[in-house]
């Protein structure tokens, strides 16, 4: 008989809507159910109780705006549970069938190194064009163990992982002191720089799906840039290794193939104006301390993380 694997769930939330609530219902209906279930919401006024409708067992922990962390939040409220996998969802990513938990399980069964798994992301109906190709270039249909031989190969990607969806072996995350308790974004790629560097592998597993992706205005990707940047900037230990520009050139060249072969030549202006925004958020963001503040309160997503210097945070 297969010992029994417990697995807990942590949700940070903001103004939550209806996919909290799908995401929670399809979490009941699990093959592999989740253990316990904490929502930490900011903003208790901002929480709609209809979220839990016609589900069962699931916590929910109130924070103030201010107390937000990306990193911090979530390792506190891992260190909240005890069980031995601990899995990290965003609100908005919504799980497409009941084997997700099962899928996101199997490579740590199966590969005694791997100290992180993650989901692929799928395209929401809404979803426009050029984010479609994006979800599947950077989620494709091909599960891979990464691991640090992987650098000279992959680059970038050998350290990429998002906690949209994504389930971390607690043994590990605790032996490597967890994710960084002060990030502006990206506190997953940044641990799973620490976990490869320690010898440890990152599993990407294409039949673990959900429903996750985004609409961004060119504005809205300057701006998400910007903070990408400055989380590299502020972690040369784990980026200084690779170069992230050619993987982003690459995405844009095959995009405009794409639009090219399926008769979408149109969207070539948009997806260079996109691009373009990425690309100055991006550096902008990795030479922030060259900036004046006016300018990265202006550019960054994050205007709490700023405020926070020195700050108290929810740890």
């Amino acid at each position: 008989m297969e010992e029994q694997i417990l697995i807990d769930v942590v949700i940070p939330a903001y103004r939550p809507d209806e996919k909290l609530h799908r995401l929670l219902l399809m979490l009941m209906r699990q093959t592999r159910r989740p253990a316990r279930i904490l929502v930490v919401n900011t903003e208790a006024s901002l929480f709609d109780e209809a979220c839990l409708a016609g589900t069962s067992g699931v916590e929910v922990v109130h924070i103030r705006k201010e107390e937000f962390d990306h990193g911090g939040t979530r390792h506190w409220a891992a260190m909240q549970l005890e069980h031995a996998f601990v899995l990290f969802l965003t609100q908005d990513a919504v799980p497409e069938d009941e084997h997700l938990l099962e899928a996101l399980y199997r490579p740590f069964a199966e590969h005694a190194r791997v100290g992180a798994s993650y989901a692929r992301q799928l395209p929401a109906a809404d979803c426009s064009v050029l984010e479609q190709y994006t979800r599947g270039f950077n989620y494709g249909d091909e599960s891979r163990i990464k691991q640090a031989e992987d650098l000279p190969r992959l680059g970038i990607k050998t350290f990429f992982c998002s906690n949209v969806c994504a389930m971390y072996r607690r043994s590990t995350y605790e032996e490597l002191g967890g994710f960084e308790r002060h990030t502006i974004f990206n506190e997953d790629m940044i641990f799973a720089g620490k976990l490869v560097a320690a010898g440890y592998a990152v599993a990407y597993c294409a039949d673990a799906r959900v429903v996750h992706s985004h609409n961004y205005s060119g504005w809205q990707q300057l701006r998400r840039n910007f903070d990408l940047g400055v989380s590299q900037a502020e972690h040369p230990e784990v980026f200084t290794r690779v170069k992230s520009e050619s993987e982003g050139v690459r995405m844009v060249k095959q995009t405009a193939g794409y639009l090219c072969r399926t008769g979408k030549p149109y969207l070539l202006p948009k997806l260079v104006w996109q691009s373009g925004c990425k690309f100055l958020g991006y550096r902008l963001g990795k030479g922030y301390q060259r900036l004046p503040r006016w300018l990265i309160r202006r550019c960054t997503m994050n205007p709490g993380y700023w405020e926070r210097q020195g700050s108290t945070v929810r740890r």
